[in-house]
């Protein structure tokens, strides 16, 4: 059992005390992740599961989430923003614009591997709308993502490295194929996966990367 925490002022509102509850807030969003990812799943994820996990009461949650789905979406907002720094880090490392949209792809993999629970929960919770969300909306950074593998197709096509006549139709075929691998592989274990090496091909191929 978690030690419980001393309570905060006015049940903790972030607008009356600012930074302390502010820190209390991604005191909560840490154990909500930390229980998605211990458990696989978001439904882990409760007021009273979160609040045992931070050492604090239940309704303390409530001033500043106004339910648990908020709680979750918060914690897929903070994963996509995860995601997307490394994808952005890996293709930057690159000049050449093929090697930078191979490292993307693989970066996204590579996460996904390595982050199963969290994976599912941004693909479920913070994923690009047809219509673009604003700025401080779940979705943003999701579609920022998205973007920057449009954006990387749209590059090798201008440098004649892609046959590719629709870099957004192929950027679809691409991040659908890759977010493909991630959850099979979490879902179906023990099925004789090749090795994630095999994005790299699948990337060329579906890109329609020149030799």
């Amino acid at each position: 059992m978690r030690p419980r925490r001393p309570r905060s002022p006015l049940g903790g509102n972030a607008a009356v005390v600012g930074p302390t509850c502010l820190l209390l807030r991604e005191e909560i969003i840490r154990a909500a992740t930390a229980l998605i990812v211990r458990t696989g799943s978001e439904q882990s994820v409760t007021p009273r599961s979160v609040a045992r996990e931070v050492g604090i009461a239940a309704p303390s949650i409530y001033a500043h989430f106004p339910d648990r789905d908020a709680v979750v979406e918060a914690v897929a907002v903070e994963a996509v923003a995860r995601l997307h720094q490394a994808i952005a880090a890996a293709v930057a490392a690159h000049h050449d614009p093929v090697e930078a949209l191979l490292a993307g792809c693989a970066a996204d993999v590579d996460f996904g591997v390595r982050e199963p629970a969290r994976y599912r929960v941004l693909l479920g919770w913070a994923r690009p709308t047809p219509e673009a969300p604003a700025a401080d909306e779940p979705g943003r950074e999701g579609l920022d993502a998205f973007q920057l593998l449009v954006d990387n197709l749209d590059a090798r096509v201008r440098a004649g490295r892609s046959s590719s006549t629709d870099p957004f139709a192929d950027a679809v075929t691409v991040w659908t194929a890759l977010h493909g691998q991630v959850t099979l592989r979490a879902d179906l274990p023990d099925f004789p996966w090749p090795p994630t090496d095999t994005v790299e091909q699948m990337t060329r191929r579906l890109a329609r990367v020149n030799p």
